[in-house]
């Protein structure tokens, strides 16, 4: 994961302490809704959706916009916000500790062929939501969550 210039900034003041972030990720759903966006992560070889930390100042539907572009070569359009979820602290490989406010938002694809756009990634698919390659299970959850409709968020307890 390429890691921001305003992150870089921060450490330099505060080293490897907790730095509280905040990110998104983004369920990109085909229009007929039988498909959804995964790219494998270039750092773990993960299967997930797209995720990325928000810019300052930048808006959370903006940022999940901006990353698919970045990291899969989509152009998007948000839907809806269906969560918000504190994720565990993590402590990288250089010892940064980081902790994120995740939003979770549903998008529908407007044009483009999803191909690995920046390094992030070593592979980006559209995969049948009815076959979805191994991937966490908080990203299940939220694809499902996806594919309910329900107009409101859900605020995880």
């Amino acid at each position: 994961m390429a890691t921001p210039d305003f992150v870089l900034a921060l450490r330099e003041h505060i080293g490897h302490d907790l730095l509280w972030m905040s990110g998104v990720t983004a369920i990109v759903l085909d229009a007929e809704r039988r498909r959804t966006l995964v790219v494998r992560r270039a750092d773990t070889g993960d299967w997930t959706p797209v995720t990325g930390i928000i810019d300052p100042g930048e808006q959370p539907a903006r940022a999940a916009v901006r990353e698919v572009a970045e990291e899969a070569a989509l152009l998007v359009r948000p839907l809806r916000l269906i969560e918000v979820r504190t994720l565990p602290e993590t402590t990288y490989a250089n010892g940064d500790r980081a902790q994120y406010l995740d939003l979770c938002f549903v998008l529908e694809h407007v044009d483009g062929e999803p191909r690995p756009a920046d390094g992030e990634n070593t592979e980006a698919r559209w995969a049948d939501l009815d076959d979805l390659p191994s991937m966490p299970g908080r990203f299940r959850d939220q694809i499902a969550l996806a594919l309910e409709g329900r107009a409101e968020a859900v605020f995880r307890a």
